[in-house]
């Protein structure tokens, strides 16, 4: 027996990239898998292709994270499909290089509107349906909510506050939810750049990390022990030390 076996995990940005390997990786351990996209209609038609293949439920939703009401509705509208959600996995993120000095209050705002008040209005749609299956959430937090980078100011205090969305929820959802946090490092996606090459060289590990080893952090929140809660748990190959 998988260790999910029966279970519905939902992903936010689910199409593509780190989305698109958690969403494999739930569906590997046997959960019903829902995905969200806003843009990548090909990738997540493709994603959840891959997800039936491999013997389980899947379904993608469009849905704009930015808009409450749809998040709202998509939640809902994946219960209503699946008819439960025992693991909500908040993904989608946005990522933006900008100088703090010249940054604008739009490229601030839309940076919280997806990274922190979309998992916030997500958990809080999926609360009734999680408590009820004594569920898990988990967020997907950064290094960079941990280590101030002087050129993604409102990309690492998106995250910083995500880190401690996850802490507080994990204490107001207790005791049915379990609420962690994975903060990647540097994650190569196929790219090869002298950037990438740098921080691999910076690295203890000697390596960027892989979609997969994120996929292997969520897995363990969502398989390991449901005492465990309030986690932030950095994948980055010991970067941040």
């Amino acid at each position: 027996m998988k260790p999910l076996h029966g279970q519905v995990a939902v992903v936010t940005g689910g199409a593509k990239r780190i989305g698109r390997a958690l969403a494999l990786a739930l569906g590997e351990a046997g959960a019903h898998v829902a995905i969200t996209w806003r843009e990548s209609e090909a990738e997540a038609q493709a994603t959840v292709a891959e997800l039936a293949a491999l013997g389980v439920l899947s379904a993608a939703f469009r849905a704009d994270l930015r808009d409450p009401a749809q998040i709202r509705a998509t939640i809902d509208a994946i219960a209503d499909q699946f008819t439960r959600i025992d693991i909500l996995v908040n993904n989608a993120g946005r990522y933006e290089t900008a100088a703090l000095q010249s940054m604008t209050v739009e490229q601030w705002d839309a940076m919280f509107e997806t990274n922190t008040r979309a998992p916030f209005l997500a958990a809080q749609a999926a609360y009734p349906h999680l408590k009820a299956a004594r569920g898990r959430i988990i967020n997907l937090g950064s290094l960079g909510g941990l280590h101030p980078w002087p050129t993604h100011a409102h990309y690492c205090t998106s995250k910083a506050a995500l880190h401690m969305l996850t802490q507080t929820m994990s204490k107001a959802f207790a005791p049915e939810i379990s609420v962690n946090c994975v903060a990647p490092g540097m994650i190569v996606n196929g790219e090869v750049s002298e950037e990438y090459e740098h921080f691999a060289r910076r690295t203890p590990m000697q390596r960027n990390g892989t979609a997969e080893d994120v996929a292997a952090a969520v897995l363990f929140f969502a398989t390991g022990p449901h005492f465990i809660t309030g986690q932030i748990l950095s994948v980055d190959g010991g970067l941040g030390l």
